[in-house]
């Protein structure tokens, strides 16, 4: 990447704010359903971090059938990411999508390395009461296609690959669906 769009970036002054998403929200159009204003900035590595999928509280998401993405400290791990710059005015959106109120995510603060080694500080989201569940197909498929779709680093996408998924023969929502099958198209 010739411009990663991160180099005037030093935190979260101003209208926006800087968000670092491991997720559902790698894909560009996922994030775009509710959340307009996020501007891709660049790709980003979390540092002694890694990458589980839960249910919160125990409770299956409604949303996409089985575990969801979080983040735990680990030293020697990684999770990889994106960092999208984001106007504050979504910022209530963007928790109400993360299950805020209701728990299931926390906000937190993260400081994340650009591939040109630029530290940054962002605003993510951890789940801190979960247990450990399988993501479903539909949900892993979105994780890989925005992994692939913003070139996270190849052996990363490797592992997103090689996350097995649960057993949900379902559809997930009609709006989902369709970002899958507008992925899928883009990408092979």
């Amino acid at each position: 990447m010739a411009n990663s769009g991160c180099e005037d970036v030093q935190g979260q002054e101003g209208e926006s704010f800087l968000y670092f998403a491991y997720g559902s929200n790698l894909l560009t159009e996922r994030i775009h359903l509710r959340n307009r204003s996020a501007v891709f900035c660049c790709v980003a590595r979390l540092q002694d971090y890694k990458l589980d999928f839960g249910n919160s509280q125990g409770k299956t998401s409604e949303t996409w059938h089985g575990g969801i993405a979080t983040i735990f400290q680990s030293p020697g791990d990684e999770v990889w990411g994106v960092v999208w710059k984001m106007n504050k005015s979504n910022l209530s959106s963007l928790d109400k999508q993360e299950g805020v109120k209701s728990g299931t995510y926390v906000p937190i603060e993260v400081n994340v390395y650009t591939q040109e080694g630029k530290e940054i500080t962002c605003r993510s989201y951890q789940m801190k009461n979960y247990e450990s569940a399988l993501p479903s197909l539909q949900y892993k498929k979105v994780i890989c296609l925005g992994a692939k779709e913003n070139d996270l680093p190849l052996e990363y996408q490797k592992k997103l690959n090689a996350v097995e998924p649960n057993d949900y023969q379902g559809e997930v929502s009609e709006e989902i669906e369709d970002i899958i099958k507008k992925g899928e198209t883009k990408v092979h």
